[in-house]
């Protein structure tokens, strides 16, 4: 991921929701979370240069959808071109995955108001200032494959749980045989074990995103 913009900070979360959804009518693909102080941050974009991302922010301004904002550039770019950093990123994936827990399920979700499986992993690494694929089987498709017995904290584990071929869900490992995923319909993410009779027979291999 590259620029993002960054266009409020709530300590109300029905007042993030209601400016995340107003930017989404707009067709951006706007997602609010909880910050580590605590504040509903609201963030959307991926843009290659600083240009493009100031652009779109001023044009956003002056047809008054936005107001103040800033712009938000990860500090690492491209993991794969510093690996010394690669320990504290898995680190800060899984600190932000647990930050998570106890979200409710929601079929298309991506926020804390609610997560499907894919959003969360996706919206996880998009925190971390790295770009997933939205959907389960996208995810599968992209990274390296790794075996499960050389799995990482922030790999992603995917699973066959329609009973066919088809990747439909997805979890991020988060050491000692457990994964945080989001579960289904009336539950909430949570912790499960991979050595789990329900997901071991299941399992469809493992992807690794940062090396």
């Amino acid at each position: 991921m590259n620029y993002v913009i960054q266009a409020g900070a709530f300590a109300v979360q029905s007042n993030a929701i209601r400016f995340t959804d107003r930017l989404r009518d707009r067709g951006l693909d706007a997602y609010y979370f909880i910050a580590e102080d605590k504040l509903y941050k609201v963030r959307f974009g991926n843009f290659p240069t600083r240009e493009e991302a100031l652009a779109e922010a001023r044009n956003l301004v002056a047809g008054g959808f936005i107001e103040e904002y800033y712009l938000v550039q990860p500090e690492i770019r491209s993991p794969a071109e510093i690996p010394q950093h690669i320990p504290e990123i898995r680190r800060k994936l899984v600190r932000t995955a647990i930050r998570f827990l106890g979200c409710p399920y929601q079929y298309g979700g991506t926020s804390e108001d609610g997560f499907d499986c894919s959003g969360l992993t996706m919206t996880i690494y998009r925190l971390n200032g790295l770009n997933l694929p939205r959907v389960s089987r996208d995810q599968y498709q992209s990274g390296r494959s790794i075996s499960r017995k050389k799995l990482q904290p922030g790999d992603l584990v995917f699973f066959r749980t329609n009973g066919d071929s088809t990747i439909s869900h997805v979890g991020m490992y988060t050491g000692k045989g457990q994964f945080i995923h989001a579960p289904g319909r009336g539950k909430t993410v949570r912790l499960a074990s991979l050595s789990d009779d329900f997901f071991k027979d299941r399992y469809a291999g493992a992807r690794n995103y940062l090396e």
